[in-house]
């Protein structure tokens, strides 16, 4: 896969594929634009080589054809504008490759940027569809894809397009490039000891990665909602808790996987329950053998938290995948809060899997602490299963 340096782009039309799909609030304004910023080392290499830049990107999941404001990446724009403080304004095309987007981008000059609309408008994007991809492709000279987010979808801009390119007019981005090499390295050669953490809801999402992570890794904690399909596994009652029925043998396999390979594992031993899915109502914190029936877990408790520092105590490399709890809910955001304090406190190569564990380590003030925090959840996990990813596949291609 080779580099944005390896090609010769000087005056060139560059195509950068991002991933500005950013968190925003109620009223439509951007929370976190951590994804933005990860874009600008790329997009800045290119204008100091006076090229003429299109970016493109998908925002959420609009329905094809149907162009709503919500939906429109006029916000980044606007936020792109404030960072990277260019003479000229960055132009918005209006669509993504029909009349207002082709002109916008026969008339960029160089040092000019465009941005095309949300991609996910074309259903063809999401199809993988080569027409779009021969449509985008037709506007530029050099594709770059830096946007490791969306890099394990075979969607039109990510994998048809880039295969339209040889060698020498494709490449990573910067971002995406420090993203593969961290995780690969840190994989392949760790300092030990080595810990997963893994949280979130679901064990089914997170199979394949735990049974990988169990090869790699010396101890593993557990949390989340998934740690009560492993409870359950254990003979344990959950009450109204989250439960994956279906695997409950695939979670006890995992934890007997584990023993035979000598890697601690460990679950909470105490949890915040509640008797209904809300913030509003009585909560307490039980042991996890205690679970009554008609209650939820919904939170590690703090003896958790207390056991979950020590073991992480002596790490030297952590990998941290999820949140301990339901943490968009202050009621219940303790555990994932602590957690990550006592992460960030380690003296160890932290790296955090984006998306919601990203979002808990900057509501904990936390993000600067950590040594490296990825901007792709679901690629991130990829990674870690040993999963081939489309986008990168495609730029080897």
């Amino acid at each position: 896969m080779k580099s944005i340096k390896d090609l010769n782009i000087t005056g060139k039309t560059v195509f950068i594929r991002c991933d500005f799909n950013v968190p925003k609030d109620e009223d439509g304004n951007i929370t976190d634009d951590r994804r933005i910023r990860g874009a600008l080392p790329t997009i800045r290499y290119c204008l100091d080589r006076d090229c003429k830049v299109i970016l493109a990107s998908h925002y959420e999941r609009p329905e094809a054809g149907v162009y709503e404001d919500k939906y429109s990446l006029a916000p980044i724009v606007q936020r792109l504008q404030t960072l990277l403080k260019l003479a000229t304004e960055i132009t918005l095309a209006n669509d993504v490759v029909g009349k207002n987007a082709k002109k916008k981008a026969a008339a960029l000059q160089s040092g000019e940027v465009l941005v095309l609309e949300n991609l996910r408008y074309e259903a063809g994007e999401t199809q993988n569809d080569i027409i779009l991809a021969k449509e985008l492709a037709s506007m530029v000279d050099i594709y770059i894809n830096d946007a490791f987010g969306a890099c394990h979808r075979a969607h039109a801009s990510i994998d048809a397009m880039a295969r339209l390119f040889d060698k020498e007019h494709k490449a990573a981005g910067f971002l995406l490039g420090k993203e593969v090499n961290f995780f690969e390295k840190t994989l392949e050669k760790p300092m030990r000891p080595f810990i997963a953490v893994v949280g979130g809801s679901k064990v089914g999402t997170k199979l394949e990665a735990l049974n990988e992570l169990i090869n790699k890794v010396d101890k593993i904690i557990i949390g989340g909602g998934m740690a009560f399909t492993f409870l359950k596994a254990q003979g344990l009652e959950v009450g109204n808790s989250l439960v994956e029925d279906h695997l409950l043998n695939e979670a006890k396999k995992i934890m007997d996987k584990a023993k035979e390979e000598k890697v601690k594992f460990y679950l909470p031993v105490d949890v915040v329950i509640a008797p209904e899915f809300t913030d509003k109502c009585i909560a307490k914190y039980v042991p996890a053998q205690e679970i009554p029936k008609g209650w939820m877990g919904l939170d590690i408790g703090p003896a958790s938290s207390r056991l979950f520092r020590e073991v992480l105590n002596d790490a030297q490399t952590i990998i941290w995948n999820g949140p301990m709890g339901v943490y968009e809910m202050d009621k219940y955001a303790k555990g994932s809060t602590k957690m990550s304090h006592n992460i960030a406190d380690t003296h160890a190569t932290t790296i955090v899997g984006g998306g919601d564990t990203a979002d808990v380590a900057l509501r904990a003030g936390d993000v600067d602490e950590m040594t490296f925090v990825s901007t792709g959840g679901g690629a991130s996990l990829n990674l870690i299963e040993g999963k081939k990813l489309p986008g990168i596949e495609a730029l080897k291609a």
